[in-house]
């Protein structure tokens, strides 16, 4: 009988080491999830707001094309910011090119600038660049308060503009598209509440399993 007794005891512990190892092994994926979770386009507070109507434009393109910038229309727009002497800008061309066949159902990419016309149209025709509307326009850059490079603007096709900032990768840019569906500003801002949440919600469990 005492044995049966210690037996059961011995087991208990087992299984409360191995509850103790499992919410060990919960913390530490909750942390590596933070540390690997997709990191977003950096958003920077200049310009007009996420939720707003975009500005309208309409400009002539170096093919001398008339494009409009924030109208309503049956596609999204993605503004994407550039220079020729941007070597960041230049490592991300082919996933503009990528991006504007796979998400063509629903997006126009137009590319925007300023400066020279004859340095951004070597520049365009270089980076075969023709299939995109190319704008050179320094009022376009300072209504949205474009200061670094790349920088990219999602607007829907109700003219609101629904996501921007800092584009270093494919990731970053596809996270514009990501907020644009989850209907937030950023990513960040979704992981951010989502943290908040749990937090929330872990409390709550905590003080109901005190006051029980």
């Amino acid at each position: 009988m005492d044995a049966l007794i210690i037996s059961n005891f011995l087991l208990w512990g087992v299984v409360l080491c191995l509850v103790l190892v499992i919410l060990a092994l919960s913390r530490q994926i909750g942390v590596l999830y933070e540390r690997v979770a997709p990191m977003g386009a950096l958003t920077m507070d200049k310009g007009p707001a996420v939720g707003e109507a975009a500005p309208r434009f309409e400009i002539a393109d170096l093919l001398g094309r008339r494009i409009a910038v924030g109208e309503r229309g049956q596609h999204s727009q993605l503004l994407f910011f550039l220079s020729p002497t941007c070597p960041v800008c230049k490592k991300l061309l082919p996933i503009l090119k990528s991006v504007a066949a796979t998400e063509s159902a629903w997006l126009r990419i137009v590319l925007a600038s300023d400066g020279e016309m004859p340095e951004h149209l070597a520049f365009y025709k270089q980076a075969g660049l023709e299939r995109f509307p190319y704008l050179l326009s320094a009022e376009l850059g300072m209504k949205f308060q474009i200061s670094k490079l790349p920088y990219a603007v999602l607007i829907d096709e109700t003219g609101t503009l629904r996501a921007k900032g800092l584009i270093n990768s494919r990731e970053q840019l596809e996270s514009l598209f990501t907020a644009k569906e989850l209907g937030v500003a950023s990513v960040q801002e979704f992981l951010a509440a989502g943290t908040l949440e749990e937090t929330r919600i872990s409390r709550k469990e905590s003080g109901n399993a005190l006051a029980g």
